[in-house]
C-alpha cells in the first residue's frame, strides 16, 4: 500500500502557470484533461510511490514552461491514458478531439507483443514516433518532456533497467533535443544519462568541479570584472552571464582527448548578450583586445548558422595566469533561440528569425520521411537516424556559393545526396577546390565541391564503408536492392524459360490466367516476385514450371524429351549472376551454373571442384557470343631470377593488348622467382595468345593459370 501523496501544490502551481498565457476557455479545458487523465490513472503507481498522474502533470508543467497550445497540453496530460487504462483513441477524440488524440497515439508505445525482442520493439517505438513527428512536431515534445521526468525520478527503478533507460536518452533523445535547437534540455538529458550510467565517475567528477569551483573562485570574478568594465568603454552594451561547463561535457573531453582533469583547463565560460548583429562582433573586438585570443578557437555561427539554426559567435581567450576562458557573444533574439529551438515558437512569437528555423526544422523533419519511404527494415531506418541526429559541424561550399551543413567525418558522396539523389546515384568523380580528390576524401570546413556526374554511372556499393549522412545511407541501399531485385527478376525469368522449354512448352505459350491461378494457390504477391524469388535461389524454378503448367492449355502438348536450352551468359548481369572467384571463367571455357540462395547464379568452369558435390543444382549455362567486355584473369609465371625480367614479361603481355590490373612477386630461392599476374582478357583465346608470347621469353621456366584470386 503506497502512503497518500497530495498533489493540490502541484496542480495550482500549474494552474497559475498556464493562467500566465491561457484563455479561461482553454484553461478549464486543459483542466478537465487532467481530471479525465487522474480518473483514469486512478489506484496506479509509479515505482517512487508517487501517483501515477504525478508524472503526465510534470509532463505538461515542461510544456507549459514552452507556452505550447491546449491541444499539446491535453496530449500531455493524457500521453499514457490509452497504454496503460482502458481508454481507447476514439474516446480521446470524442472527449477532446481528433487533433490531441492523435498526439497521443503518436506518443504511445506499440504493443510489444507483436516483436520478437526488446530490442526490435523499441526500434519500432522508435520509428513510429519519429515519424509521427515528421507529421507534427509536438509529438516530439511531448516525449522529450516525457524522457525528462522519467529521468529525474529514475532511482526509483532497478540498476539494469535504469543503464538501459539512461544509454536510450544519450543516444536517441538527448540527440533529438539537441537536433531541435532545444540546447538546455538536450545538456540536462546527457547529465541525467551520465549519471546514471556510471555513478562512481559522475561523483568523483563532480566533487573535483566543486573543489576547482573555490580554487578558481578569484580569477573567474576577476575576468567577469574585467569584462564588464570594457564592454562599456567600447560603446556595447551588454549581459555578462558566468557559466560552468557541464559534467557530461568535461567527462566527454577527458575521454575523447586521453586528458585527466587537471588537464581540463576551460571549465568556466562566459555568456555575452548583446542587443544587435554588430555589437556582436563590437563586443568580439573588445575582448580580443582584453585577452590575448587561442588561434584557430574562433567560430562564427552567426555568419553561418548551425542546422538547428544556433548561432553566436563563439571564441576562447587565454586570461589571467593563463586561464583558458570560452566566450559565446549573441543577440538577445539568438539567446531565445538558442535556449527554446524550436519551442521558441510558441515561446517567443516576435522572434524574427522563427520562420529560418521553421523550414529547417521542416526539412529534417522531411527527410526523416524520406528515410522511411527508403528503408523498409525497422532497425536500418533507426540506424539511418542515428547519423543524422549528430551535429552538423562541417559547412562546405557548392560551386555556385551555397552552403551545405554535413557531418563531420562527410566525404562527396554525402555531399552528391545532399544535393540532390541523382546527383548522388550518377556521381562519378569530385573536385575539391578545384583539384580532383577520390571519393572517399573527408570535407573539411570552407571546402568548395564540385560532383562530376555521367548518365549511366550508379551507386557502387562500396560508398557504404564511407558515407556518414543516414540520406546518403538510405538511398545508396534503396538503389542498390532495387537493383538486385530487377536483376533477380530478370534472371528467374530466364531460368523459368529454361524450365519450361526442358518440359516441351514455349515460355510465350503461358497465359496471364495461369500466372494468375498459380498466385492464388501459392500466395505469391506477384509475378514479379516470383521470379526475383527463383532468380535468387528461393524457388525452384522447374517446380514454378510445373505448376504453372497444371491445367493449362500450354502444358497439354508438353513433352518431357524437348531440347532443353542453356542460359547465356554476358559476364555483365550485375549481382544476380556472378562470376566464381574460386575458378574465375572467362569465355571459351567449358561452364556450368549453381543456383545458390540468396546470391542468384554463380557460374564456374565445369570442373571446379568447389561444385562437384552440388552436381545436382547445376544450370545449363553458355557464352553468348560476341561478348566484348574484359574479363581478369590470374596467371603464375615461374622466372630465372635475372635483371629486366620483370620489364621483358610486361612487354609481352602489353603485346597481346592486355592490361595488366596486378602483380606480385614471390621468390621461391636465389634463381627462381614467381610472378603472379591479374590480367584482363577477352576469351580463352586471347588467353592463349598471352602465355604463347610468354613462353617466348628465355628466362620463364613455367606458366600456369591460377583459380584462386591473389593475395594482395
Amino acid at each position: 500500500m503506497h502512503p497518500p501523496v497530495d498533489l493540490t501544490e502541484d496542480l495550482a502551481r500549474f494552474r497559475d502557470q498556464l493562467a500566465t498565457y491561457l484563455k479561461e476557455d482553454d484553461l478549464e479545458r486543459v483542466c478537465a484533461a487532467y481530471q479525465f487523465s487522474a480518473d483514469a490513472h486512478r489506484g496506479q503507481f509509479r515505482s517512487s510511490g508517487h501517483p501515477y498522474v504525478s508524472h503526465p502533470l510534470a509532463v505538461a508543467e515542461t510544456l507549459a514552461g514552452w507556452h505550447l497550445d491546449t491541444q499539446a497540453l491535453c496530449a500531455a496530460l493524457l500521453h499514457d491514458v490509452v497504454e496503460d487504462t482502458a481508454i481507447s483513441k476514439a474516446e480521446i477524440a470524442e472527449r477532446f478531439g481528433k487533433t490531441t488524440a492523435e498526439l497521443v497515439d503518436g506518443v504511445s508505445k506499440l504493443d510489444r507483443l507483436e516483436h520478437q525482442s526488446y530490442e526490435e520493439a523499441q526500434a519500432e517505438n522508435y520509428r513510429k514516433m519519429l515519424l509521427a513527428m515528421a507529421r507534427d512536431v509536438r509529438v516530439i515534445l511531448i516525449k522529450l518532456a516525457d524522457r525528462l521526468h522519467n529521468m529525474h525520478t529514475l532511482d526509483a527503478v532497478r540498476p539494469d533497467k535504469r543503464r538501459r533507460i539512461a544509454r536510450e536518452t544519450l543516444e536517441i533523445y538527448a540527440p533529438i533535443a539537441n537536433r531541435l535547437g532545444l540546447n538546455p534540455l538536450c545538456r540536462e538529458l546527457q547529465e541525467l544519462s551520465f549519471r546514471h550510467m556510471h555513478p562512481l565517475r559522475y561523483q568523483v567528477l563532480a566533487k573535483a568541479v566543486k573543489a576547482a569551483r573555490g580554487n578558481r573562485r578569484e580569477v573567474v570574478s576577476k575576468i567577469l570584472h574585467a569584462i564588464e568594465r570594457r564592454l562599456p568603454e567600447c560603446g556595447v552594451e551588454a549581459q555578462v552571464q558566468g557559466r560552468e561547463k557541464h559534467l557530461y561535457s568535461i567527462y566527454r573531453k577527458m575521454r575523447d582527448k586521453h586528458l585527466s582533469f587537471s588537464q581540463v583547463l576551460d571549465i568556466y565560460g562566459f555568456r555575452i548578450i548583446v542587443k544587435d548583429v554588430p555589437s556582436c562582433y563590437l563586443a568580439l573586438g573588445a575582448l580580443h583586445g582584453l585577452y590575448q585570443p587561442i588561434p584557430g578557437k574562433f567560430k562564427d555561427y552567426i555568419a553561418i548558422p548551425k542546422a538547428n539554426d544556433y548561432q553566436s559567435l563563439h571564441t576562447a581567450l587565454i586570461g589571467p595566469y593563463g586561464t583558458p576562458v570560452e566566450v559565446q557573444i549573441r543577440t538577445t533574439e539568438m539567446h531565445h533561440v538558442a535556449q527554446a529551438g524550436v519551442a521558441s515558437h510558441w515561446l517567443y512569437k516576435d522572434t524574427q528569425s522563427l520562420p529560418e528555423l521553421q523550414r529547417k526544422t521542416h526539412k529534417w523533419l522531411q527527410s526523416l520521411l524520406d528515410l522511411q519511404s527508403a528503408s523498409n527494415d525497422t532497425a536500418e531506418f533507426l540506424e539511418h537516424v542515428k547519423f543524422d541526429l549528430f551535429p552538423s559541424d562541417v559547412y562546405v561550399f557548392t560551386p555556385r556559393g551555397k552552403i551545405l551543413a554535413l557531418p563531420r567525418g562527410a566525404t562527396p558522396v554525402d555531399f552528391a545526396y545532399a544535393v540532390h539523389s541523382d546527383v548522388g546515384n550518377r556521381c562519378v568523380a569530385c573536385q575539391i577546390n578545384f583539384e580532383s580528390m577520390p571519393l572517399r576524401t573527408e570535407l573539411r570546413n570552407g571546402d568548395r565541391v564540385e560532383i562530376v556526374t555521367a548518365p549511366h554511372a550508379r551507386p557502387n556499393p562500396a560508398w557504404l564503408g564511407y558515407v556518414r549522412t543516414g540520406r546518403a545511407r538510405a538511398e545508396i541501399r534503396r538503389f542498390l536492392k532495387t537493383q538486385h531485385n530487377e536483376e533477380s527478376a530478370t534472371l528467374g525469368e530466364r531460368l523459368l524459360g529454361q524450365a519450361l522449354r526442358g518440359l516441351g512448352v514455349d515460355p510465350a505459350m503461358i497465359a496471364a490466367l495461369d500466372w494468375e491461378r498459380f498466385l492464388r494457390s501459392c500466395g505469391g504477391k506477384s509475378k514479379s516476385e516470383v521470379l526475383t524469388d527463383i532468380g535468387l535461389g528461393k524457388r525452384l524454378p522447374a517446380i514454378i514450371a510445373r505448376h504453372l503448367l497444371e491445367g493449362s492449355a500450354a502444358g497439354a502438348g508438353a513433352s518431357e524429351e524437348s531440347r532443353r536450352g542453356a542460359i547465356l551468359i554476358r559476364g555483365t548481369e550485375g549481382v544476380a549472376v556472378q562470376l566464381a572467384a574460386c575458378c574465375r571463367p572467362i569465355p571459351g571455357d567449358p561452364i556450368v551454373g549453381v543456383i545458390r540462395k540468396g546470391q542468384g547464379l554463380v557460374v564456374h568452369t565445369h570442373d571446379c571442384p568447389v561444385i562437384i558435390k552440388q552436381r545436382g543444382d547445376w544450370v545449363d549455362v553458355d557464352w553468348e557470343p560476341g561478348i566484348s567486355r574484359p574479363f581478369e584473369v590470374v596467371i603464375r609465371v615461374f622466372v630465372a631470377n635475372q635483371r629486366g625480367v620483370l620489364a621483358k614479361l610486361a612487354a609481352a603481355i602489353a603485346e597481346e593488348q592486355s592490361n595488366i590490373v596486378n602483380v606480385s612477386m614471390d621468390q621461391e630461392s636465389g634463381d627462381t622467382t614467381t610472378l603472379t599476374f591479374t590480367l584482363q582478357v577477352s576469351d580463352r583465346q586471347h588467353l592463349a595468345r598471352i602465355l604463347r608470347n610468354l613462353r617466348r621469353v628465355p628466362e620463364v621456366v613455367r606458366i600456369m593459370r591460377c583459380k584462386e584470386k591473389p593475395k594482395d
